[in-house]
């Protein structure tokens, strides 16, 4: 049913702090989110995304600033937050379906009498290549 509906790609900036050097795939202790300081507010926050639903896949991997009680309520909340966002663009989405209508048009006795000999007509000089 979603990917009936096709979606866009959805992406919000999470509470989720990107620790300085966030590429690399280690953290020495002593060096960067390692160091004690929490600036959590200063630092950017990393972008959540859900990719479109016509088909596309995509993977995404975060690393985190490191805490010693590998406590992050931000996490939770972010996911929260983004669980929020796809569920109002899922409602835009399924409430601006294409319309689709189809009707029909039938004519009456007298109408049909006043019209056929012009369309009879039409289609006769159309047969003979005059029309």
């Amino acid at each position: 049913f979603e990917r009936q509906l096709a979606t866009p790609p959805l992406s919000i900036t999470s509470l989720i702090p990107e620790p300085p050097e966030s590429w690399q795939e280690h953290c020495w202790p002593g060096q960067h989110e390692r160091a004690g300081q929490d600036d959590a507010g200063e630092r950017p926050c990393y972008q959540l995304s859900i990719p479109s639903h016509k088909g596309r896949h995509g993977s995404q991997s975060l690393r985190l600033p490191w805490r010693e009680d590998n406590s992050y309520p931000e996490v939770e909340a972010s996911f929260r937050l983004l669980r929020e966002a796809f569920a109002s663009e899922l409602e835009r989405a399924g409430a601006s379906r294409p319309m689709h209508e189809e009707n029909s048009l039938e004519l009456g006795g007298t109408a049909l009498r006043s019209v056929a000999p012009a369309i009879l007509g039409q289609r006769f000089l159309e047969a003979v290549g005059k029309a």
